[in-house]
């Protein structure tokens, strides 16, 4: 492995490029070995990435009395009635083949004491299937184990502190990249040709107020592949996760689903458990059903709270040594006081529509991780598929590009895609992320969703920054989507349209030019709208 200056780089390479130091970027690469890669990270590699902060886990169908088919079948029923069926089934057959490439890349499972690989419970699974490492460190422990792999690989380039901007496309195909250092915005673009680009660029979280992701989950490998024509899928279903700490962290720092499924419960600020009313399951219902419970419980004065001091007390800290240690540092002792929590932006289930290859409507783009769509999650993600998910697609990537007879490089343009730089205006943003969790949020309706449209499509129009463009790009194709899909399905809740509409049970296959579309006549007081049955 070789980091380089990218000014030492050349305008064409050979390379596979991938775009992304998560989980899917990383294990790709190494997938992809010996083949020369150019991996590029906005941030330090094992930082800046949302699987480095996982804590749940990986879900695989390991454990004796467990199987694939129960995986999926759990999938299947969390997911709102839109999961692709097949792709469920695929990726949890394909779970232990994938833990067992991670343990040869050295990440260190738990185990039980006959040496077994031990399984934890998380919120609607029907059995212990989560591998995780010392209890909530799955995620920081398999980033630090990839990376290191990576670094000892030296078929991989990796390139530290530049984010793609733009993507490079001729006659449907890609071509390369736009470039720019990463909080330079005085600095000029650096465009590098490929005609293999892997997207790994992460989430959306940063489009919203309170998030559990990093900064640079910003939404930018949506904005761009929207941008070049790649069809969207689903943008409008967008994860919370209920229990986000609420110490005034941007990121907030994240409670995770482990210790409910410990036996830690959910209590209001009069100490009675809200979720028993609300869902059988109580605590361990689906994900958007706990977190409109919590929404609901803050929105009506009363605050909500994880109580783990029966479940846990003073086993917290070596059971939870993360959260522990989020809990701490805000003054807060999970052993003996209840934790304030908010739901926050976790996931995007919606992405780049890609196949079950991982390609995507461009020719040469591939896209996995949370940027992508596959079709597994449908409209709620089931706890801890994201990793397993994000294995399989990069596993699968690298075997079509091993196989895939790759064009030579296209010349650049001397020309930049968009010159524009310039630091992004913090009112802008403010406003923006303001306006998601207002409008986009938990809980959703017809008008303020008319109204965030409305004004991410004259963001997008008027911004000066590329930062806010893209971001601004990102938010329209999500709020665009969520205004067009008229009932409430998953995690998209609409209270305007509470029920689900059997007829609108499919998923959504979008582009930018659609959501432009819909913003175009709602400022013009007419209704286009994005059509649920324009489905792959």
């Amino acid at each position: 492995m070789t980091t380089n200056n990218i000014h030492n780089l050349t305008r064409s390479t050979d390379d596979v490029v991938i775009v992304g130091g998560g989980l899917a970027g990383l294990f790709c690469a190494l997938k992809l070995a010996p083949r020369p890669v150019t991996l590029i990270s906005a941030a330090p590699l094992g930082q800046g990435a949302s699987s480095a902060w996982a804590q749940g886990g990986i879900a695989a169908a390991v454990a004796e009395g467990d199987s694939p088919e129960a995986h999926a079948a759990d999938t299947i029923a969390v997911g709102g009635g839109i999961v692709d069926e097949a792709v469920a089934l695929g990726i949890a057959r394909e779970a232990g083949p994938r833990i067992h490439d991670l343990l040869a890349y050295g990440v260190p499972f738990d185990r039980d004491l006959e040496g077994r690989l031990a399984v934890g419970r998380e919120a609607a699974h029907s059995a212990r299937r989560i591998v995780h490492v010392r209890g909530d460190g799955a995620g920081a422990a398999i980033i630090a184990a990839l990376s290191e792999a990576v670094r000892r690989t030296p078929s991989i380039r990796l390139i530290e502190g530049f984010v793609a901007e733009a993507l490079l496309t001729e006659n449907g195909a890609v071509t390369g990249l736009q470039l720019r250092e990463a909080g330079n915005f005085a600095a000029r673009p650096v465009m590098i040709a490929s005609r293999a680009i892997v997207l790994a660029t992460g989430g959306i979280g940063h489009l919203y107020a309170v998030t559990t992701n990093p900064a640079e989950a910003n939404g930018s490998g949506l904005a761009i592949a929207a941008r070049a024509g790649a069809l969207i899928a689903d943008p409008e279903f967008v994860q919370f996760h209920p229990t986000a700490i609420m110490v005034g962290s941007d990121p907030a720092p994240l409670a995770t689903e482990a210790l409910r499924g410990e036996g830690a419960t959910l209590i209001n600020g009069q100490g009675e458990r809200f979720m028993l009313t609300r869902h059988p399951l109580a605590e361990l219902a689906p994900r958007d059903i706990v977190a409109r419970g919590v929404f609901g419980e803050i929105a009506g004065g009363r605050g909500a709270f994880l109580d783990a001091r029966e479940a846990l007390g003073a086993r917290f800290a070596d059971k939870f040594p993360t959260v522990h240690a989020s809990c701490i540092a805000a003054g807060i002792d999970p052993a003996v006081q209840a934790i304030p929590i908010a739901p926050a932006v976790h996931y995007h289930m919606g992405g780049i529509a890609v196949d079950a290859r991982g390609r995507s409507s461009i020719d040469g783009l591939w896209a996995g991780g949370e940027v992508s769509s596959t079709g597994a999650h449908g409209a709620n993600r089931l706890a801890s598929n994201s990793l397993l998910e994000a294995v399989v697609y990069a596993a699968r990537i690298a075997d079509d590009i091993a196989g895939h007879a790759i064009p030579s490089p296209a010349r650049l343009p001397e020309a930049l895609v968009t010159p524009r730089g310039g630091a992004p205006d913090a009112a802008s943003v403010k406003q923006l992320r303001t306006m998601m969790s207002t409008h986009v949020g938990v809980i959703r309706e017809r008008d303020g969703l008319a109204d965030a449209v409305r004004d991410f499509a004259g963001l997008e129009h008027a911004a000066t920054s590329i930062t806010v463009r893209n971001m601004a790009t990102a938010a329209l194709l999500v709020a665009a989507a969520a205004w067009s899909r008229r009932e409430s399905r998953g995690a998209h809740f609409r209270s305007d349209h509470a029920a689900e509409v059997p007829a609108l049970a499919q998923r959504t296959m979008t582009t930018l030019a659609a959501a432009r579309e819909v913003a175009d006549g709602l400022a013009a007081h007419s209704s286009p709208r994005i059509a649920q049955s324009m489905i792959a």
